[in-house]
């Protein structure tokens, strides 16, 4: 995902979007744990689509 994309989202969108990246990256944590086949590098991403996300809420935030 790129900040471009987040850009013409308004904030109910990007908060339902944060909660689902957090489920995700809950979700590989735990199948990374247990031995599953996951790539670390997906753990990363997700965790770093979560920071894009949030500010982007926080720029709308402080638009406000």
């Amino acid at each position: 995902m790129k900040f471009s994309e987040l850009l013409n989202k308004n904030a109910k969108e990007l908060l339902q979007m944060c909660r689902d990246l957090k489920k995700e990256h809950m979700n590989l944590r735990f199948l990374s744990k247990t031995n599953s086949e996951v790539k670390t590098s997906s753990i990363r991403d997700c965790r770093k689509n979560i920071a894009r996300v949030k500010t982007r809420l926080t720029q709308l935030e402080n638009k406000e």
